[in-house]
């Protein structure tokens, strides 16, 4: 005889448990689950954010070296959900201003507006970490910059720009992170950067653009990031003698 208890039995007798436990105390069965289910992972708006560096310093805008080939990147709006910050200069390394400007998403034609760069030149943006391929992240996308690194597809070179290695996406960090190669079809999502030219301090407080890759929303998936501050991390490029 098997004395083991079918699965199914199982799982009735807890709920039927569950029920008279619910009906002593006159409640409702689904706000006995509401209360027993986990938080949901994410925030309700976007966060308000200073960047930092690793000892908690404010990271002052102009301390941020043109066409920079390693990665700086910081966590928003959520843990673990990276951003690359940048400092876009031309071949010679004077800083190029960035305007806001329309970007097209391909996947569906819908356009967007980007944020213009900030700091004193307006050179400095940031955008999402992730592929929007398949969800690469440093050191496959990663920043080649002007005069510094080039990369050749199909006979051109591009330099100044975000590039894949895991299947060749580009985009454009002048233009909102534009697709300039595929296989991508969506730009890259922009953050918000906000400046401070009394202090020269950078904050963060919000992003534009299609949804991060892998997210239902840009808000949810990861735990919130605690705290008034995200910190900037000098990844440095692997692939860069």
């Amino acid at each position: 005889m098997n004395e083991g208890i079918d699965e199914n039995k199982r799982n009735f007798l807890k709920l039927m448990v569950t029920a008279s436990i619910v009906a002593g105390a006159g409640l409702s069965l689904g706000v006995v689950v509401r209360a027993l289910a986990p938080p949901a992972l994410g925030v309700s708006s976007f966060p308000n954010l200073q960047l930092v560096d690793s000892s908690g310093n404010p990271i002052l805008a102009s301390n941020l070296a043109v066409n920079n080939p390693s990665a700086m990147q910081f966590n928003y709006p959520l843990q673990n959900t990276p951003n690359n910050i940048v400092n876009l200069g031309d071949a010679s390394g004077k800083p190029i201003n960035v305007p806001a400007t329309q970007v097209t998403i391909p996947a569906d034609g819908t356009t967007y507006e980007s944020y213009a760069g900030v700091g004193k030149n307006g050179s400095i943006v940031a955008f999402s970490g992730i592929c929007q391929h398949l969800g690469c992240i440093f050191p496959e996308l990663r920043f080649y910059p002007n005069g510094v690194e080039s990369i050749t597809l199909q006979g051109k070179t591009y330099t100044g720009v975000f590039h894949c290695l895991c299947h060749g996406s580009t985009y454009d960090p002048t233009a909102g992170a534009a697709v300039l190669t595929g296989p991508t079809t969506h730009p890259l999502p922009m953050v918000k950067l906000v400046w401070d030219s009394t202090t020269d301090e950078l904050y963060v407080s919000n992003m534009v653009g299609p949804t991060i890759y892998g997210r239902a929303s840009d808000l949810t998936g990861e735990s919130p990031i605690s705290g008034t501050t995200t910190e900037v991390t000098n990844l440095r490029n692997p692939f860069t003698v």
